[in-house]
């Protein structure tokens, strides 16, 4: 008996080590999430061929998903009257984090986030966390425009700007007013003593067509340098300029590759970099709601890409400009029309 008893203990024993080390692992691989295991997946306005910002967020999905190993997906040409639709569809599927590329996505993602706690909804450029699991990204969009007006104000021959975004909200605004700002300031230390700028809204991210139109009238009344901010708005925009022998300063990807006798210079969002930072804020927990992410020139977001057009001696001025926004020395918020 005591024998039969024994061996029972030690089985017994046995057993209960055996289901505690089972159940460790379980703990641990369940509490050890690989970055691949997460659904993520981000909503385009517009598709990735656009050359702009469609196309910018789109390589930073992809340098994300080679850099960190993730599986983010992507749905293009989402509309505005399918934001919420599409949010929901996602979150309802369970997934981890969404992301959608532009401030426009704000309201819908804000009121849906309250339906689903456990999910993390990302606006890039974003403005807007009224919920724990909301947690935007901004680029501050203003600086890189500063960069753009480096390089405008020492190219234009007449001092006469024309700029074109797509919706007048608040982020467009402030970084046509840095634009603006600078580029007639550079423009008239310069000498070119009536220096201006003339500004239009599309009110389209993606009428190719009016683009053209509306560039065709801000040269025909004398503009000789255009900066577009309207995604598919600005591709006529250049066809415009390109056809009427004016200079575009490229913005948001690298539009130099379109004509760069035409697009004399561009500045480059760097998403890679920019996704590759939030994703992984995200995969550590530091991808906080109730918060806006910003990141700049410091972070080197931002990258001014020369063609030939572009002279050494402006190139320079251009790095020594955004050495001083590095380090903090240009006050962008005084340039802001609505303060």
């Amino acid at each position: 008996m005591f024998k039969k008893g024994f061996k029972l203990t030690v089985l017994v024993l046995a057993l209960v080590m055996l289901f505690s080390l089972v159940g460790c692992g379980q703990t641990s691989g369940s509490g050890a999430k690989e970055a691949g295991d997460y659904k993520m997946v981000l909503l385009l306005p517009g598709p990735i061929n656009d050359q702009s910002w469609n196309a910018t967020n789109y390589a930073g999905l992809v340098k994300s998903n080679e850099t960190l190993g993730t599986k983010m997906e992507y749905v293009e040409n989402v509309q505005a009257a399918d934001f919420e639709s599409t949010f929901r569809n996602y979150a309802e599927r369970g997934y981890d984090l969404i992301m959608a590329a532009g401030t426009q996505f704000d309201e819908a993602a804000n009121k849906v986030a309250e339906s689903y706690p456990e999910t993390t909804f990302c606006v890039v450029n974003g403005m807007v966390s009224s919920g724990p699991n909301v947690a935007p990204i901004l680029p501050k969009e203003y600086e890189a425009s500063y960069i753009a007006a480096l390089m405008a104000g020492e190219v234009t021959e007449n001092g006469h700007f024309a700029t074109i975004g797509g919706f007048p909200n608040k982020l467009m605004e402030q970084l046509l007013d840095v634009y603006e700002k600078v580029a007639v300031d550079i423009a008239k230390e310069r000498g070119i003593s009536d220096a201006k700028a003339v500004r239009a809204y599309a009110n389209s991210w993606d009428d190719v067509a009016l683009g053209k139109q509306m560039a065709e009238t801000m040269i025909d009344n004398g503009a000789d340098v255009l900066f577009v901010y309207a995604n598919q708005v600005g591709l006529g925009s250049i066809q415009a300029a390109k056809e009427k022998g004016v200079k575009f300063i490229g913005f948001s990807g690298d539009q130099t590759t379109i004509d760069p006798n035409t697009v004399v210079g561009s500045v480059v969002f760097d998403f890679e970099t920019f996704y590759v930072w939030a994703v992984e804020k995200y995969l550590n927990g530091t991808l906080e709601g109730n918060m806006v992410h910003e990141a700049g020139i410091a972070e080197n977001i931002f990258k001014p890409i020369y063609t030939d057009n572009i002279s050494k001696e402006i190139q320079d001025k251009v790095a020594a400009g955004m050495e001083k926004a590095s380090k903090g020395e240009i006050d962008f918020a005084s340039m802001f029309a609505n303060k």
